[in-house]
């Protein structure tokens, strides 16, 4: 049985599935990692997206933060019918709900891949998202590619990234965290936090830059973020606000928010 490092008890992962062809990683290779909690209405629609990338050289891990609903099952069944797609692909759940953090250090610590691209289960791709993004980081410096992304479902629109700037940083976000990482700039940051009140990707970001590392953004729209009841976009309050801008401004005192 796989095991994750949490604090100081080891944790066990319960492997739903794992397929891996006989072949190893090479540089082209790429993880999607997909986090998984109570989207059973979408994980699907996730997973097809991978599937239909056009960069060939796939890996894929799924990680259910033990989820209450079917997500996990309709995974798990849809690799068995899928699996041949990538050339390791596995569905791991923890045995309680740890969090959004938890579950993308879980799988970016079994990804064996350089390049690392993140994705929540209830969002998708464009075809050519990875070719394109991975296209951009191999031929760079940088330590995240990023695209534009498009709003669908219950809000329609685009996103309003731009240029990595460490000025626009200190004053809010607008990287998603549907971008491509550097698995060794996650591991030298000590990858994501555990913030209870949510803005991983934000913190993250924030720790590349006081790290020295930056990123390279692609001007076109690769990646499609699900505006519904429970995301991020719809459930924000004010007081959240306010509390999330608090804690991050504690734990990066040059923000201004």
């Amino acid at each position: 049985m796989l095991k994750q490092q949490f604090g100081p008890v080891p944790l066990p992962l319960e492997v739903l599935r794992e397929y891996a062809m006989i072949k190893s990683a090479t540089s082209e290779s790429v993880t999607v990692i997909i986090s998984l909690y109570n989207y059973e209405k979408f994980i699907l629609e996730a997973l097809q997206s991978v599937s239909e990338q056009t960069h060939q050289t796939l890996d894929l891990i799924v990680v259910d933060d033990a989820s209450t609903d079917e997500g996990s099952t309709l995974a798990a069944n849809w690799l068995d019918v899928n699996h041949k797609r990538f050339r390791r692909a596995c569905i791991i759940r923890h045995p309680r709900n740890l969090g959004l953090s938890a579950a993308r250090n879980t799988a970016f610590e079994l990804a064996q891949t350089k390049y690392v691209f993140v994705l929540d289960a209830d969002n998708c791709l464009y075809p050519t998202a990875i070719a394109k993004l991975s296209r951009a980081l191999e031929s760079s410096a940088a330590s995240v590619a990023y695209s534009q992304i498009e709003f669908f479902g219950r809000e329609r629109g685009f996103g309003f990234a731009s240029e990595w700037d460490p000025d626009l940083f200190r004053v809010g976000n607008y990287v998603d965290a549907m971008a491509l990482v550097r698995r060794s700039a996650w591991a030298r940051v000590g990858g994501y936090a555990p913030l209870d009140l949510g803005w991983e990707d934000y913190d993250l970001w924030l720790k590349f830059i006081e790290h020295g590392m930056h990123g390279i953004f692609l001007p076109e729209i690769l990646c499609r973020y699900r505006v519904h009841g429970q995301s991020m976009l719809r459930t924000v309050t004010d007081l959240h606000d306010q509390r999330v801008r608090a804690q991050l401004t504690f734990l990066h005192p040059w923000l201004d928010l």
